[in-house]
């Protein structure tokens, strides 16, 4: 194989030189490289120019094309996509969920600390504020205020 290296000269600068590259690595001077020329000095039978020998991929030959019907591809099956943040704020609830019961089995007054703490865990932060959302009785309230009662309010039944 041959190979193009950079010399210096014993003046100052560089010089590239041809080289081959022997079976053990070590590299020959190859002087008047011509491509694709015949050489007087060539010994018969060899090549005129000894470069990287190509080899030619060749297509394999398809199957025989049979009548049945063609199937479905599995990209025509594919479920939507469901964007990131949805993706956090389903594991951060499931991790809070499960956080809950195992803690509850365990220690029940620390439950209310555990889910935050998994959710930041699992779903990071979109986990954390879904679970306080869903979870904590924030929705709650948010939803308390548009049906006509305040977040402190209590009604009075007076009974006659």
């Amino acid at each position: 194989m041959l190979k193009t290296i950079r010399i210096k000269k014993p003046s100052g600068g560089t010089r590239l030189q041809k080289v081959k590259v022997l079976a053990s690595g070590k590299y020959k001077f190859v002087k008047n490289t011509t491509k694709g020329m015949v050489r007087k000095t060539r010994p018969a039978g060899r090549r005129a120019y000894e470069g990287l020998k190509k080899k030619v991929k060749r297509k394999s030959k398809s199957k025989s094309k049979s009548n049945k019907p063609a199937r479905k591809r599995a990209s025509d099956m594919k479920l939507p996509k469901i964007p990131g943040v949805l993706k956090k704020v389903a594991i951060g609830l499931g991790a809070a969920t499960i956080a809950s019961m195992v803690v509850g089995i365990f220690a029940p007054q620390f439950v209310p600390i555990a889910k935050p703490i998994a959710a930041l865990a699992a779903g990071g932060i979109p986990g954390v504020a879904a679970e306080l959302v869903v979870d904590q009785g924030i929705l709650g309230n948010i939803f308390g205020m548009f049906n006509g009662g305040g977040i402190n309010e209590q009604r009075l039944v007076s009974g006659l």
